[in-house]
């Protein structure tokens, strides 16, 4: 099935860096909110950063995020050091194309990661990349009505 993701694991510290890497992936871009922040918080967890730090070591890193509040985003750019593109309109790939282009980033060399099927997964397979998808970095702290939403969308992904 087109949503169907390359990989769909618990979180993004279950991300295999070194499979990526011998895969050919160079890039890593990143949905915001849910897969590598909190939704709505602004900021990363320290265990998050840390993680952070260490796969810029070996991949380029960028934020793909559909957000368009414009304090959020001063927020999340105040405590953010590699490019995000904001208003993305996922899973419309004209933004991560042009960010792409603008990074020289191939498309081969790119794993798109997300927390959401209709959007993050979507869009990386428009794009041609290889998708990952994360269940919420807060998924033990989410309330009911939003795991169960999050249910709903993985049910168009099983085998």
């Amino acid at each position: 099935m087109f949503l169907k993701p390359d990989y769909n694991l618990e979180n993004i510290y279950a991300i295999n860096l070194e499979e990526l890497k011998s895969k050919g992936i160079k890039n890593l871009l990143f949905d915001l909110d849910s897969t590598i922040m909190a939704s709505k918080s602004g900021c990363y967890s320290a265990e998050t950063k840390n993680w952070l730090e260490r796969v810029k070591k070996d991949f380029f890193i960028a934020v793909v995020s559909n957000n368009k509040k414009q304090a959020y985003i001063e927020k999340v750019k105040a405590c953010t050091d590699f490019p995000c593109v904001f208003c993305a309109h996922k899973p419309d790939t004209k933004a991560a194309e042009e960010f792409m282009q603008k990074h020289g980033l191939k498309v081969s060399e790119t794993a798109f990661i997300g927390d959401r099927p209709l959007t993050d997964i979507l869009c990386g397979k428009r794009l041609g990349c290889l998708t990952i998808l994360v269940d919420s970095i807060t998924a033990k702290t989410e309330n009911l009505p939003t795991r169960f939403v999050r249910k709903l969308e993985r049910i168009t992904i099983k085998k």
